[in-house]
């Protein structure tokens, strides 16, 4: 992204989270974001779109930037339009890679990702946009596992799967760290990446043709399945903790 670009968004996203904070969301009008953010009307509905989109406009940038990232380890169609993995690329790894950039962009910009997660407790609708946010991030995660993973029937529900518990790891943790900031949380992250990089590998590794784990006396280690049953009221933090630990045991 670029650093003009970068700081108009985030000059946005500040006076939005400031005044919201301040005047209360209901009450404050896109006019007064639009002044505090030194834009005309006209052009921040045309960037921003509306006052539950201001607030996340950091984070229209930070999924161009994850969707060019990926796109550098992301096959290319031949003539015919068929897809060819790269075998030196490990697909698992760059979407993880991806998740750690938008980690660290809420660490980084500590102040704003505070305030913002202290607004999103009071106003509802926030909450439903941090979701679609969530959402987009995952569903880049999705499509580019798609085409990366080498082929196989299962390689749809391994990009699911896969991009589904990258975001809520990353979610989990990324609230830990909202809740007590002074936290330095990323080898944390980094392991957790790591159990379910090595869960998929195991789960998903194309059994034709392709090496497989094998046990001490050469008879292929079997695939291991980890459920984990947790409560229904159960903290975020404790279920991605029960999780985490579960895939750990598995794979000991």
């Amino acid at each position: 992204m670029t650093d003009v670009r970068s700081r108009t968004h985030a000059q946005a996203v500040d006076a939005a989270i400031e005044l919201f904070t301040r005047k209360g969301y209901e009450q404050t009008t896109v006019e007064e974001i639009a002044d505090a953010a030194q834009v005309s009307r006209a052009t921040f509905f045309r960037r921003y779109g509306s006052k539950e989109d201001v607030v996340f406009a950091d984070h229209e940038l930070l999924l161009d930037e994850v969707v060019v990232m990926l796109a550098a380890t992301r096959p290319v169609p031949d003539a015919e339009g068929h897809l060819t993995p790269d075998p030196t690329v490990d697909p698992y790894l760059e979407v993880c890679r991806a998740a750690r950039l938008v980690f660290d962009h809420h660490v980084g910009q500590r102040e704003t990702s505070l305030a913002r997660w202290q607004l999103l407790q009071q106003v509802p609708a926030l909450r439903d946009r941090e979701l679609v946010t969530t959402h987009r991030y995952e569903r880049a995660f999705t499509a580019y596992l798609r085409d990366a993973l080498p082929p196989d029937e299962r390689r749809s529900t391994a990009s699911i799967a896969f991009a589904a518990s990258v975001v809520a790891v990353h979610n989990a943790l990324l609230r830990r760290w909202l809740r007590s900031p002074e936290q330095d949380l990323r080898p944390q992250l980094e392991e957790a990446f790591a159990d379910l990089r090595r869960a998929a590998v195991g789960r998903y590794a194309a059994p034709d043709g392709a090496a497989q784990e094998r046990s001490g006396d050469g008879v292929p280690a079997a695939r291991r399945v980890v459920v984990t049953v947790v409560d229904a009221d159960a903290d975020a933090q404790d279920v991605a903790d029960d999780v985490a630990r579960a895939v750990r045991d598995a794979l000991a």
